[in-house]
């Protein structure tokens, strides 16, 4: 397959091989590579039935000296595992998904885009309740799989400032499952996010689901906003997924930049305290937003057009990092061994 590096989309493309591992009988199996890109499950699956099924996200990037780098893939772990126990499904060892996405990494290296490309390798684990069930009950076996393809920007064009509508719609409920990477939020989401592509928005900005008064996600990403005073403010809120990217940036935002990190409120008609703002995740990386609809209103952040200064610094420390060219907090980066 002959692939334009630097003209990908966020798209499927089948590589070569796939992780698969079952869980039956209170243990996982040693799971193997596969060339099989479909997974064959019972009908009374409860993944099919009852949403029982958690996934993550993270990337591989080149670096300059042609080596592999994942970025804090342990946090990936951790938070699946804590998708795990709030759906009732087994935990996946670290070292067993760490080991899985490596293998995976390593199968299909040659699908891991070249240095200075701008793209990535995006890897999914995926974990799902299979077997004979009809009842709404956990599942009896499960299967944990590691993907991956080569991707492009999750927004078109990348490091652009666009534009994001304020949504009716709620995500998740309160005291729900906005905290665990389920399907069921992807799915909530698919409806307002249509209706935001239609009016040319680039995805939604969902509220605070008790008091419609406080952002707190955009679309599948995070948010951030900058303030005057050099704060670097995100949400905070139980409904919200504990984006592994914004965590970072916080870090980031402090011992890089010099900024305040602060997590809390972010409430709507507070927008005036902003100078820059942005959407961040795993497939967004950065997205700076240049003005946000709220019904009749518009506001407008830094610029329609340009990238705010702290935003853009911001992007080229955490991807510097990620590929290597800056030196990372310790713990952050996890070599792919290639040998």
């Amino acid at each position: 397959m002959t692939i334009d590096w630097s003209n990908l989309g966020f798209s499927y493309i089948k590589t070569p091989w796939r992780f698969l591992a079952t869980w039956k009988d209170g243990s996982w199996n040693e799971g193997e590579l596969t060339e099989d890109n479909y997974l064959h499950i019972h009908e009374g699956s409860t993944a099919l039935h009852y949403g029982q099924q958690c996934f993550e996200g993270l990337k591989a990037y080149r670096r300059k000296d042609g080596g592999i780098n994942l970025f804090r893939p342990d946090e990936n772990s951790k938070r699946m595992n804590r998708s795990a126990y709030r759906l009732r499904m087994p935990e996946v060892p670290e070292a067993f998904f760490l080991d899985a996405v490596k293998q995976v990494v390593k199968a299909n290296q040659e699908y891991v885009p070249p240095y200075g490309s701008g793209a990535t390798l995006y890897i999914r684990p995926l974990l799902i309740g299979v077997g004979e069930n009809i009842g709404v009950s956990p599942a009896p076996e499960y299967i944990f799989t590691v993907f991956c393809m080569p991707v492009g920007p999750y927004f078109k064009g990348g490091l652009t400032p666009t534009n994001f509508i304020v949504s009716d719609y709620d995500r998740a409920a309160p005291n729900g499952t906005g905290a665990a990477k389920v399907g069921g939020n992807y799915a909530a989401s698919l409806l307002p996010g249509y209706e935001a592509h239609q009016r040319k928005f680039s995805d939604c900005i969902y509220l605070d689901p008790e008091t419609h008064t406080k952002i707190e996600e955009v679309g599948s990403a995070n948010f951030f906003g900058i303030t005057a005073a050099n704060e670097f403010v995100t949400p905070k809120s139980p409904s919200i997924l504990p984006s592994i990217t914004k965590y970072s940036l916080l870090h980031l935002a402090q011992h890089s930049l010099g900024l305040t990190p602060v997590e809390g409120d972010v409430y709507l008609n507070e927008l005036d305290r902003f100078v820059e703002a942005g959407a961040c995740g795993t497939a967004a990386v950065i997205s700076p937003i240049s003005g946000i609809q709220n019904g009749e209103d518009f506001h407008v952040f830094y610029s329609e057009t340009e990238v705010g200064p702290q935003t853009k610094a911001l992007y080229h420390e955490l991807t510097g990092i990620q590929f290597g060219d800056i030196s990372a907090p310790t713990g952050w980066i996890f070599d792919v061994p290639l040998d």
